[in-house]
């Protein structure tokens, strides 16, 4: 009876679970319970265990006080997972509105990613990653489920013309640069590949010698050369050094990608540059030359290319000699090689010169056809006297120069255009390319000289015009144009005279001005020197005729003045044959048309 009296029946009657400890009993349970749970934080990475997999959700126990579910396609990419495996997820809550532990194997892997490119860009590590797809100037690679950029300068170390063949590939990459602003994730495989290349690039450099033949890879092609891959060196082959002949551009004779034999030209002290050759592993073709080949010899060949100075014939692949534009024509008025040959051309030369040491050539295109100063005909054809007509090429301050023939020209002197025009300057007469009637005044065969004159083809009219302005003959004139000095007058057939400007002094004490029409009395005439002065004073003033000159005037007009001629005192002058008078002005009218 006793022992049901120490008996706690508040202890045993218990109507729930737990509900049989006391405050202090229930506070060291919790205690003890609490231990086993662990803290978690939301928005972190942690590690749990697979507690069970259903057909939708696997059950993770991360150790807290309830397990998560985390959707099953999230493990799509683990196609064994099994009950007891570990695996890494993110902690989105603790406890959503249904009291449940939500998790995320998805964006564990996200953050774990961008932990694992962030370490990477720190430590320089290398990654492995998965080219997805072919973007605008590059490749799109996943990364552990991160989209990056690998730019397609840095594939390779050699241009990449076909992206295409690397989608699908797994590719080692380094991270070169993060953009956390939006993401985005630079990449590079071409780093890799340079890293790779140093050492063999250093092992060439050290055994580089000039002279040594090596292989390598067309990897670039430019206007001006080519740049070759030596094995992670990079050598250039200049256009020049290709062919022994002339070529445009490398793609004529080379490809991208070719594998090729040339040897090393030199390279400079820090063995940076390497210059290749590959014309240099054959003969030169100057020493294939025939000995027969001399100056003199008459050649064939192809025209290469065209200057202003000439034209270069190749007479065989990097044989080529200069032709001079001189050589071009014996015509002294050099033109523009291309007025006589083009590129691609095949045409005959003579050779000039030659220095097979130098490898230099001269030709000539003229000397195939005779120097026409040395045919027999020429002291014949161009006898003085003899009548021509020639081109216009060339005008200077004395004269021009007229082309008969090619290779014939003749100077026709400023003095020898017109017997009643003073030129000044022959372009005042004619202009370069026109056409011109002249006379031969003299031939030197031996200097190569030919003077020529156009106004001879006319008899000179100052032998006539002596006897029409006489001095003291009065005439109708024009003045033309006036001056301090002066004005110039216009006289008949088409003459000019001179008068003084005291000589302009008209009878009611007024200049005459230019424009007017008035008339004039010759005090001086001289045929030698071509000139006429003339006043207008002395029409109506005796004394304005010089007195020695008048005298000399009054006698000459009286030996030549019969019947009317002296009644009207000599002041009016007559040609003594008005026929020959007439012929001349017409013969003077058509020569000014």
């Amino acid at each position: 009876m006793s022992n049901q009296e120490d008996f706690n029946w508040e202890k045993f009657e218990t109507k729930g679970f737990g509900e049989g400890y006391t405050k202090a009993e229930r506070a060291e349970m919790e205690k003890l319970y609490d231990k086993t749970l662990n803290e978690i934080t939301e928005k972190e990475v942690i590690t749990g265990t697979v507690v069970g997999i259903n057909d939708k959700d696997v059950i993770i126990n991360i150790g807290f006080k309830s397990d998560g579910l985390v959707p099953l396609n999230e493990f799509r990419d683990l196609e064994d997972l099994k009950i007891g495996d570990e695996v890494e997820l993110f902690i989105e809550e603790q406890e959503n509105s249904l009291g449940q532990l939500v998790l995320s194997r998805k964006k564990a892997k996200m953050v774990k990613a961008w932990q694992t490119i962030e370490e990477a860009l720190e430590e320089d590590n290398v990654i492995e990653g998965l080219v997805k797809r072919r973007t605008k100037g590059g490749l799109i690679v996943d990364i552990y489920g991160v989209e990056a950029f690998l730019p397609g300068s840095q594939i390779d170390v050699k241009p990449i013309r076909d992206f295409d063949i690397y989608v699908g590939k797994k590719m080692e990459v380094k991270v070169v640069k993060i953009n956390h602003a939006n993401d985005n994730v630079v990449v590079s495989h071409k780093v890799l590949i340079e890293k790779d290349l140093e050492k063999q690039k250093a092992e060439i450099l050290n055994n580089l010698e000039k002279g040594q033949v090596l292989e390598g890879v067309i990897k670039n092609m430019t206007n001006f050369g080519v740049f070759i891959d030596l094995g992670g060196v990079d050598g250039l082959l200049h256009i020049t050094d290709i062919s022994w002949g002339r070529i445009n551009h490398p793609e004529e004779v080379l490809n991208l990608d070719d594998k090729v034999q040339i040897v090393v030209l030199d390279f400079d002290d820090d063995k940076k540059r390497i210059s290749l050759g590959m014309k240099q592993l054959t003969p030169h073709p100057w020493d294939s030359l025939s000995a027969s080949l001399e100056v003199g010899s008459k050649v064939k060949g192809k025209i290469v290319n065209v200057a202003d100075y000439g034209a270069f014939l190749e007479l065989a692949p990097g044989v080529e000699g200069l032709i001079h534009v001189s050589e071009m024509s014996w015509s002294q008025h050099l033109r523009n090689p291309a007025d006589f040959v083009k590129v691609g051309d095949e045409i005959d030369a003579v050779v000039l010169t030659m220095d097979k040491d130098e490898r230099k050539m001269s030709l000539g295109i003229k000397q195939l056809t005779e120097d026409p100063w040395t045919k027999a005909e020429m002291g014949e054809k161009y006898a003085i006297g003899t009548k021509h007509k020639g081109i216009v090429r060339n005008l200077t301050n004395f004269g021009l120069f007229l082309e008969l023939e090619e290779g014939i020209d003749g100077l026709v002197h400023v003095s020898d255009l017109s017997w009643t025009k003073k030129i000044k300057h022959p372009s005042e007469f004619v202009k370069v390319g026109d056409e011109l009637d002249v006379i031969v005044l003299e031939l030197d065969l031996d200097s190569r000289r030919l003077a020529l004159g156009h106004k001879q083809l006319e008899e000179n009219p100052w032998d006539t015009f002596e006897s029409v302005f006489p001095i003291g003959s009065s005439h109708k004139c024009s003045i033309i144009s006036k001056n301090d000095k002066g004005a110039v007058l216009e006289l008949p057939y088409g003459l000019e005279g001179f008068a003084t400007a005291k000589n302009l002094e008209k009878e009611d004490g007024t200049q005459a001005e230019a424009g007017e029409s008035l008339d004039f009395r010759v005090t001086e005439f001289s045929k030698d020197d071509k000139r006429i002065v003339l006043s207008h004073t002395a029409t109506f003033k005796e004394d304005a005729m010089p007195k020695a000159t008048a005298k000399k005037a009054t006698t000459g007009a009286k030996k030549k003045a019969t019947g009317s001629d002296s009644a009207a005192g000599g002041e009016k002058s007559t040609l003594g044959d008005l026929d020959a008078l007439s012929a001349l002005k017409e013969k003077m009218d058509q020569t000014k048309k």
